[in-house]
Order: C-alpha cells, then sequence, then structure tokens
C-alpha cells in the first residue's frame, strides 16, 4: 500500500489515503489516472498532491474525451531528476504524452492551454515529445511563478510536504512529514538556517529555498528521511 496526502487548498484541509498501484488516484476522473501512472519513476512510500491538480486533470482528460498517457508526474525531491525548484516535487505537475503522436500532444496542449484550469503549460517549443502542465500556486518566493512560495508557521501545503522533506533528507527532523507548518518543522527551519549561513527567521523564502533545493535535490534517501 502506498499512502497518498492530497491538500485541499480551498478547506484548507490534507487528506491522507492508502492505496494500491493498480487504484485510481483519489480525485481523479474513473480509472484516467492510476497510482502507477502519477508515481512514474518513483520508488517513495509516500506520493502527494492537491484535490486542485487533480480537477485540472480530470477537466483535460474529460475534454480531450481519450486516454493520456503520463510518462512522469510525482517525484520526491531527493530522488531529484526535474531540476531544482520543479513541481514535480510538490506534486502537482504531469508530463503526458510520450507515446502519442506530435498531432495528439498539440491537441492535449492546446485543450490544457485553452481550458485556463492548470497554473502552467510550459510551450510545446520547450517540450518536444511530452506536453507538461502544472497547477503551481501564483507568486515564488524567488519572483515570477515558477519556484515554491514562501512559507512560515500556520501554513498547510503539499510545497510545505517538500520542505519538510527536505530537512528531513538533510539531517533535521519534522516530526512529522504532513504539509502543515508547525512548532518542529519551524524548529527544524531554523536551525537549518542557522547552520548555513542563513537569517534564522523560520521563515522559507527565496534565499533558504534556494540553499535547500542546492543541497537535497537528487542526494537520495538518507537514514534521516520520515515516511510518517
Amino acid at each position: 500500500m502506498t499512502k497518498i496526502l492530497v491538500y485541499d487548498q480551498d478547506k484548507n484541509l490534507m487528506y491522507n489515503f492508502n492505496k494500491n498501484e493498480d487504484d485510481p488516484m483519489p480525485y481523479s476522473y474513473g480509472r484516467t489516472l492510476l497510482v502507477r501512472e502519477f508515481r512514474g519513476s518513483s520508488r517513495a512510500n509516500v506520493l502527494w498532491t492537491t484535490t486542485r491538480a487533480m480537477e485540472a486533470w480530470n477537466d483535460t482528460r474529460r475534454t480531450y474525451g481519450s486516454g493520456i498517457p503520463v510518462g512522469y508526474a510525482f517525484k520526491r525531491i531527493w530522488e531529484g531528476g526535474h531540476g531544482q525548484q520543479s513541481q514535480h516535487y510538490a506534486g502537482v505537475s504531469f508530463d503526458v504524452g510520450q507515446r502519442l503522436t506530435a498531432a495528439q500532444r498539440r491537441q492535449i496542449h492546446q485543450i490544457a492551454t485553452n481550458l485556463g484550469v492548470w497554473g502552467y503549460v510550459e510551450p510545446l517549443s520547450m517540450t518536444p515529445t511530452w506536453v507538461h502542465m502544472d497547477r503551481r500556486y501564483i507568486g515564488a518566493a524567488c519572483g515570477g511563478t515558477a519556484g515554491f512560495p514562501t512559507f512560515r508557521s500556520g501554513n498547510s501545503s503539499t510545497y510545505v510536504l517538500v520542505l519538510q522533506d527536505a530537512l528531513n533528507a538533510l539531517g533535521y527532523g519534522t516530526s512529522y512529514l504532513d504539509g502543515i507548518f508547525g512548532p518542529a518543522t519551524r524548529s527544524a527551519l531554523v536551525t537549518y538556517q542557522r547552520n548555513n549561513g542563513l537569517s534564522a527567521d523560520g521563515i522559507c523564502g527565496c534565499a533558504t529555498w534556494r540553499k535547500i533545493v542546492a543541497m537535497v535535490v537528487g542526494i537520495g534517501r538518507t537514514p534521516s528521511v520520515i515516511d510518517y
């Protein structure tokens, strides 16, 4: 069984599910997105996404009206494989259509763009053999829409899960992997900031994100990684 965390941004709630690999993803339409498809090449015991990402998937899949093969979706940040501040680590990004024709990919890209349900649909010139679409938050810590938002005590999100996962992998225990920026997460972050020449303010902003991702992306599972 795989643990799946799904964040509902509208209700500010994190839901927990336990699913088999051939079960549909929570909140996905019918069997259009199975757990193993969302997992892709990740070998993690815990996956996460958001209700908004699933809703965007559902709208796109219904409009397209046929199967959309998923090449890459979720990755935990220490697994790497998608650059630094990638939306794949937040579980809101889909790279699809690798086995489809160029015409089919153009159709999916047009649908995803026209629907307006995704935060970002990458230009096809940048993805010649796939379609990239993600349901990112608006407002990144380092400006623009790319990267991760600023977070502080009291926030909840799959991006907080990314932060917790990264801190744990680097040896700064957050006690839980729950997506809630509570006292233990703040304490771990402050200690990390203090040890790495950052302002120890307990806020994960641009400079802190840059330092963390530079240290953690792709380092692999470490003994301090947690799955609970």
